[in-house]
């Protein structure tokens, strides 16, 4: 696949839920013919599967020329929609601790192998808030092949430290100014460490001004700014995608 103007799209079609190793997963196809040996794991955010902005975006992916799956990371225990509001009462802190890469990495995985035995060989993955530690951790494992991280969340140093030591996929930063998760401390020490060729498989950081963290699953698109940085990291993860994967 080629990286032009046209390859990138965002027309929306419907997936389906499915089965895969165990996991109930959204699972989203091309119209037309597509790579049956390359997947993209989509791994959501805390509102999981049950946000529909997170289906579309997964559609979004698979209208440009991938098979995409999404698994539940949570076992239909997702944050509810209203969880981060200061008079929801919802404890996130608690929720975290049901719901740490721990439990919800051997999902991903368990995809991974069902895939496997269906004749799937070369893995994206796309994590976006909650789904970028899980990204980073399958690559610490060599376990995927392309790695995406949309405005992060539990990445710390360390875990730049030890991605630029030991993984091996190329890896896709999509950042922004306001991020309590992933600072400008951060975004400036992964252009250190993966900067300026450094990291040989590959490496690039987009950075949107004007928005806050969530801007590419859960942004106001009245916005014109949030608009266009949903809209640019989403590109820049389908090329991506295609360079690499």
């Amino acid at each position: 696949m080629s990286s032009c103007k046209h390859c990138v799209q965002g027309v929306r079609h419907e997936g389906k839920f499915e089965t895969i190793g165990g996991i109930r997963t959204y699972v989203t196809l091309p119209t037309g013919d597509y790579p049956k040996d390359k997947a993209i794991l989509y791994l959501s955010d805390i509102f999981g599967p049950e946000l529909n902005n997170n289906l579309l975006l997964a559609d979004d992916y698979a209208r440009n020329g991938f098979q995409v799956y999404l698994p539940d990371l949570f076992g239909g225990d997702p944050v509810p929609a209203d969880g981060l509001s200061p008079t929801s009462g919802f404890d996130i802190t608690e929720w975290l601790g049901r719901h740490g890469p721990e439990t919800s990495q051997p999902k991903v995985e368990a995809v991974i192998g069902a895939l496997k035995e269906e004749g799937v060989t070369r893995f994206g993955a796309i994590g976006l808030c909650y789904g970028a530690r899980l990204v980073f951790e399958l690559a610490f494992e060599q376990k995927i092949d392309v790695a995406i991280a949309t405005h992060p969340s539990a990445v710390e140093v360390e875990h730049l430290e030890r991605y630029a030591a030991v993984a091996k996929a190329p890896l896709q930063l999509n950042t922004c100014e306001t991020d309590l998760q992933f600072p400008a401390e951060k975004q400036a020490k992964a252009d250190e460490l993966f900067g300026d060729g450094k990291f040989k498989p590959g490496y690039n950081q987009t950075y949107f001004p004007g928005v806050v963290h969530g801007f590419a699953v859960r942004g106001d698109m009245s916005d014109p700014k949030v608009k266009a940085a949903k809209e640019g990291a989403f590109k820049a993860s389908v090329e991506w995608f295609i360079r690499h994967l």
